[in-house]
């Protein structure tokens, strides 16, 4: 099983993952982690982009699938994954395609702008654990503390209400030919993700449990 999870950073297609890889059995892959990963590690993919991103270019398309291909061919993604934040264009969803890697489903979570961006700008960060907070969902116990060690939290300068709007307007635009794409495959389901977290979830489970029967996983 293959599936795409789209959405506007703060739109809670992260709090769906771990649901959705255990009760499928397959991995999750965040475009973000493995970038990360590759230049923590200091692959050779990872080498290339630490200087691309050292240099002030543009990653290119063609690098990041490089990565994420690496991802696909771990042991724990062989009976599938979940996409979370790929592809973002439609020339990363054609490479993908070109590579033979079809998904299943592409869904995404939909809330309006001033949603995503009340939860996005309220966020806050354990940096060196990377517990992230909120000052209306999930607020820390003690102000401005990270719960286990006491250590003061940070909120990182794209979390700031005015930069989350520029940031959604550009996301928009960005995957709208996206969106058309995968409505012409066939594949793309939209959730409204303003809602409680488990009628998000059991909207996730009447569109992916039908698949996993068809491939006679469930």
């Amino acid at each position: 099983m293959k599936f795409v999870l789209m959405g506007a950073p703060g739109c809670g297609k992260g709090t769906q993952s771990p649901f959705i890889t255990e009760r499928y059995g397959v991995c999750h892959l965040s475009t973000g982690d493995m970038l990360r990963d590759a230049v923590a590690k200091q692959t050779a993919y990872g080498k290339k982009l630490k200087a691309v991103m050292n240099s002030g270019a543009l990653v290119s398309d063609d690098l990041v699938f490089s990565i994420l291909k690496e991802g696909i061919a771990r042991p724990e993604c062989k009976y599938g994954y979940v996409l979370d934040g790929y592809p973002r264009t439609l020339r990363q969803a054609q490479l993908m395609e070109e590579a033979g890697e079809k998904v299943d489903k592409v869904i995404l979570f939909d809330a309006p702008d001033d949603v995503i961006v009340a939860r996005t700008s309220g966020r806050w960060m354990h940096r060196a654990s990377g517990r992230t907070y909120h000052e209306m969902f999930r607020p820390p116990k003690v102000h401005g503390k990270d719960d286990v060690t006491g250590e003061p939290l940070i909120q990182r300068a794209d979390d700031r209400k005015e930069v989350v709007e520029k940031r959604l307007e550009a996301y928009r635009k960005e995957t709208e030919p996206l969106i058309k794409y995968y409505m012409g495959k066939g594949l793309f389901e939209r959730i409204d993700a303003d809602r409680s977290v488990e009628a998000v979830r059991q909207s996730v489970i009447s569109i992916l449990d039908p698949i996993a029967v068809r491939l006679g996983l469930k």
